[in-house]
């Protein structure tokens, strides 16, 4: 049966890349055309996209949140004979596509194109696509022998092994050196599928947001005094003064609908959720950052709200990235850092970013004297196309009061 390629649709006027979310089947399902297949995220939003064949899925050539081109093959498909490739908003087709009982070589990037090697025509999977750029052999993939149908990382072990200067006929070695001559000795690492997710979003952020950023110094002595108190009464069980902010925060945001809204239809409509979905930016080993989100927080009670922020932030802890189209306001804690301040990045879907510094003493005039107060900076960065300048204040202001005259929650 003839293999087709499948390729992320270009589903509107200037879009560039897309991200894969989520793969829907797997290898061997038997698909119908118009069947949802896959999900990907896009500056207009998350899509669900639909086959564009009846037949088989041979294989997919991306995995779960990474960043592809539009156009770019990420699966190959049997189809009945006669089908032809999809062009139409589909990418470009195949130069020459080709019956076969394996999958056939898609033109483009040599690290999501099927290979030919000197045993023939074989497809190389993902894992050992990774594992030539780690080596820096996907120009020569071609040159490398394999024992069956599929090139594998132990035929690339083989091929280094038996000491075939890399990229022989290709150039790479004569590249390499004068790379290396001019630059000095460097590695090239691919990043992680999480800070691809968050690079192609920040990326997003410049190219749709408006940013504005304000803050506010925050009385923080109701919320030391009552962590204070329940520490005294519950020991290691106490909710965290993090939580109480956050709980503070989710308040706020539930008196002001701008802060529950994202833009869709090309930024055109102001989509308002009903419930508060917040996130919490969580810090890993190695620099990764990944964000956790408690649902519905503005429904859950005070003897519920603890474990549902510690649930979801163990989950991130775990390599969980939960934003989604519906996390608007995400909160990052930089005081733990020990920051007193700073101005974060609007990651959309997210409308703004809160950032909490570290608490210190702030003098206060108190008569002819002062007396002094745990303070903390809180900046809030939002993008200006869905709240304006008076309204953030008023966001502000309302957060400064929950926080001022926080009392635990009955």
């Amino acid at each position: 049966m003839p293999q087709l390629a499948v390729r992320i649709p270009q589903l509107g006027e200037g879009l560039q890349e897309s991200l894969v979310i989520e793969l829907f089947k797997k290898a061997g399902d038997q698909i119908k055309r118009d069947e949802p297949l896959y999900a990907m995220e896009t500056d207009k939003g998350t899509i669900d996209v639909e086959s564009p064949y009846d037949g088989v899925l041979s294989e997919w050539l991306v995995e779960e949140g990474t960043v592809h081109k539009i156009g770019a093959a990420i699966a190959h498909m049997e189809v009945a004979e006669g089908v032809e490739e999809m062009a139409a908003g589909h990418g470009p087709p195949d130069a020459n596509p080709t019956p076969s009982p394996t999958p056939i070589a898609a033109k483009g990037p040599p690290a999501s194109a099927a290979q030919t090697s000197k045993s023939g025509k074989r497809a190389i999977p993902p894992r050992t696509r990774r594992y030539l750029r780690e080596k820096g052999l996907q120009d020569v993939a071609d040159q490398i022998p394999a024992k069956g149908k599929k090139l594998t990382p132990e035929d690339v072990d083989a091929y280094l092994a038996s000491g075939e200067p890399a990229g022989k006929g290709s150039g790479q070695e004569k590249d390499n050196t004068e790379r290396t001559e001019q630059l000095g000795p460097f590695a090239d690492a691919p990043l992680s599928k999480g800070q691809q997710r968050l690079n192609y979003r920040l990326v997003r952020g410049v190219q749709l947001c408006v940013p504005v950023a304000a803050s506010l110094d925050v009385d923080f002595t109701a919320i030391e005094s009552t962590r204070q108190r329940l520490k005294t009464e519950q020991g290691d069980e106490a909710p965290s003064g993090l939580v109480m902010v956050l709980w503070c925060i989710t308040r706020a945001i539930e008196k002001h609908p701008a802060f529950r809204s994202t833009l869709v239809d090309e930024g055109r409509v102001r989509r308002t959720f009903e419930h508060v979905n917040l996130g919490i930016a969580v810090a890993l080993p190695d620099d990764v950052l990944l964000t956790a989100v408690v649902s519905d927080a503005d429904t859950l009670s005070w003897s519920d709200f603890p474990a549902a922020v510690s649930r979801q932030v163990e989950m991130a802890r775990e390599g969980t990235d939960q934003a989604n189209a519906a996390t608007t306001v995400s909160v990052s804690n930089i005081g733990s850092l020990g920051m007193r301040a700073g101005v974060a990045a609007v990651v959309p879907p997210a409308m703004g970013t809160i950032t909490l510094g570290k608490i210190f003493q702030r003098a206060v005039p108190d008569g002819d004297s002062y007396r002094f107060t745990p303070t903390a900076t809180f900046t809030l960065t939002f993008d200006h196309r869905v709240a304006n300048g008076a309204g953030a204040a008023s966001f502000l202001q309302d957060l400064d009061r929950e926080i001022h005259e926080f009392k635990l929650p009955q």
